[in-house]
């Protein structure tokens, strides 16, 4: 099972380090850091806490995003089915926002924006795949 987990984080890993590298050297890309740094608010409202500083609301929003796609890919991109998955997570991280009531246009204004961020995560799906078989 750690290995299963190992490759998850990888995973997760390799999908943010690329969302970062392209979101800082390109234009009208997805950015789906604000997305969650908009959730993670949203949920903290709930409880009447809110983080005002930037740089922490990002860190706490990469820590949960590695974590949650790390436990994710572990339990779904590890089998035969990796590319379904890494699709899925994409077609949900593009298509769920709206329907939560966040703000979707960080990757889902244009069709760029939503074929890029469907990639991000089917890329984070074949890293932890291939991760996975190496270790395994």
């Amino acid at each position: 099972m750690y290995k299963k987990i190992l490759a998850g984080l990888g995973g997760a890993i390799a999908l943010n380090l690329l969302h970062e590298i392209v979101r800082h050297n390109f234009d009208n890309v997805p950015e789906v850091n604000k997305v969650g740094e908009e959730a993670l608010n949203k949920a903290l409202d709930t409880v009447d806490m809110k983080i005002t500083d930037h740089d922490q609301l990002y860190a706490a929003t990469l820590a949960g995003d590695v974590i949650s796609n790390g436990i994710y890919y572990a339990s779904t991109a590890t089998s035969g089915f990796n590319l379904v998955s890494g699709v899925a997570a994409g077609v949900g991280a593009v298509m769920l926002p709206k329907n939560m009531g966040l703000d979707d246009s960080p990757v889902a204004e244009t069709t760029q924006k939503k074929l890029m961020t469907v990639g991000y995560y089917l890329f984070g799906a074949v890293v932890t795949k291939l991760i996975y078989d190496k270790i395994k």
